[in-house]
């Protein structure tokens, strides 16, 4: 029968030199008694060495495991880790195995030294020891584990308070970190450590982060249990906050903002989703627009084609969106259906130069069919986000009134795109009030292939731009 007594420093090694060597020799666990220095001599002898010689391999996992499990407070811990070695010598794949109850046993041991080592580093609190006027700055901690942990969470302490000297003090191992050298000691009975001004401080840091609203008195006691709580200046408050916690929660909703009703949310969605946030200079909206990707429409088109015009005009000319000519060029109104705006607003004394024009779109969608590029009508959804840039177009050169040319536009200006033949010629209210003239688009008496109807459509045309036109007149004078 081999009896090990491992030291309570360095144990972890201790007792992988000794397994090692055990199982090198192939001595069954039965033969083995494992203890510490704490533990009662055996009636029937010492310690014997383990034999030498002999190479061992086993799985990293293992390792891994017993490097951590190895601290348990759990006295059968060197016996267990042993069994379960020298079952794994014969089946590596008993690491793997989750039905394995041994191996469950030492994984559960692990977990608890792992969340050891956490309570240690967040519940370790340090008071200055030493003088005012020493080079280094000395502070200590009582603290007592659950576990056997001082030694393997020493090196977090002296990673992360290095340029200072400290010690936790236990009652079953100590770490002494003095002039960047770390030692451990046997334990220390609870010393008297001075009060510390910092305390303070921290505990009015505690109390103000504290949200009684969120208070669950279970989940904060299995992250911070009572049994730490004598060692911490912060736990005094605990139970009073505990107490308040009710009274004060029940103040703060009382203090809280009142939320408008839930029937209010569509309405509210509604007015921010038409509200423009565009608020920079107006030199640099047309640049903004040129880089806009609010929409997939970006993807396709070769620009955004931004409004141009004089930036007080009187009339904004709204059209559905630049066409595959206003693409190319990056100005609006220079195709086909532009210039025959030009033509007949002319004829009906509106100066084209005098007004801001723009699209209620600012891409060009198409579909492409061989080398022509087919125009189609822009959705809901991408008339709503450009909405964004026209609302900023707007309140920039704030027209006394806008003309919206076509569907889309009125659909944009009024919210309502549809039955454009019979509102044509009529003032509707668009955004901040200002009125909207509602007429054809030009490329409208463009595609219209009976020639009746479209001279009938072209003079509709030509006199709501003449009313357009006397409008702006009757304003300005």
């Amino acid at each position: 029968m081999h009896r090990v007594s491992l030291p309570r420093i360095g144990t972890a090694k201790a007792w992988r030199d000794a397994a090692r060597g055990f199982l090198a020799a192939g001595v069954p666990p039965e033969h083995i008694l494992w203890g510490d220095h704490a533990a009662a001599p055996d009636l029937f002898g010492g310690d014997s060495p383990p034999p030498g010689g002999g190479t061992v391999t086993v799985p990293r996992s293992f390792v891994a495991m017993a490097e951590t499990a190895v601290w348990h407070s759990d006295p059968e811990r060197f016996a267990r880790l042993y069994a379960f070695l020298w079952r794994l010598k014969d089946a590596p794949h008993l690491m793997a195995d989750r039905g394995d109850a041994e191996l469950a046993k030492l994984r559960q041991m692990e977990k608890n030294v792992r969340r050891c080592q956490h309570k240690m580093k967040a519940f370790v609190r340090f008071r200055e020891i030493g003088a005012p006027d020493a080079a280094r700055r000395s502070f200590a901690a009582w603290f007592e584990p659950s576990h056997h942990t001082v030694e393997p969470t020493a090196d977090f302490f002296v990673r992360r308070f290095s340029d200072m000297d400290w010690r936790i003090l236990t009652p079953d191992i100590s770490a002494i970190f003095e002039q960047g050298e770390l030692s451990f000691h046997q334990g220390y009975a609870r010393p008297d450590l001075p009060e510390d001004a910092g305390e303070a401080l921290w505990i009015t840091y505690f109390q103000n982060i504290f949200n009684p609203a969120r208070l669950k008195v279970q989940a904060m006691q299995s992250e911070m249990p009572k049994k730490y709580w004598k060692n911490m200046p912060e736990a005094a408050l605990i139970p009073q906050m505990i107490a308040q916690a009710p009274g004060r929660a029940d103040a703060m909703a009382a203090a809280a903002p009142t939320l408008p009703p839930a029937r209010m949310a569509p309405a509210q969605a509604q007015l921010a989703s038409c509200a423009s946030a565009w608020d920079g200079p107006a030199e640099d909206l047309p640049r903004a627009i040129r880089a806009c990707t609010r929409c997939a429409l970006h993807c396709h088109a070769t620009q955004a084609v931004p409004g141009e015009g004089p930036a007080d005009a009187d009339l904004m000319v709204v059209g559905e969106q630049p066409g595959d000519l206003e693409d190319l060029s990056g100005r609006p109104f220079v195709g086909p259906a532009g210039q025959m705006f030009d033509s007949l607003a002319a004829e009906a004394g509106l100066d084209r130069d005098a007004a801001f024009v723009t699209n209620a779109v600012k891409h060009f969608k198409f579909v492409a069919r061989g080398k022509r590029r087919i125009h189609q009508r822009p959705n809901t959804s991408e008339i709503h986000h450009c909405r964004w840039w026209l609302d900023a177009e707007i309140a920039q050169v704030r027209p006394r009134l806008i003309l919206a040319m076509g569907a889309t536009a009125a659909q944009s200006l009024t919210g309502n795109g549809t039955a454009i033949l019979s509102r044509r010629g009529r003032i509707e209210t668009g955004p901040n009030d200002l009125p909207v003239l509602i007429t054809l688009h030009p490329s409208y008496l463009l595609r219209t292939p009976d020639a009746a109807e479209r001279a009938r459509a072209t003079a509709q045309f030509r006199q709501d731009l003449t009313t357009a036109a006397g409008i702006i007149a009757q304003e300005a004078g």
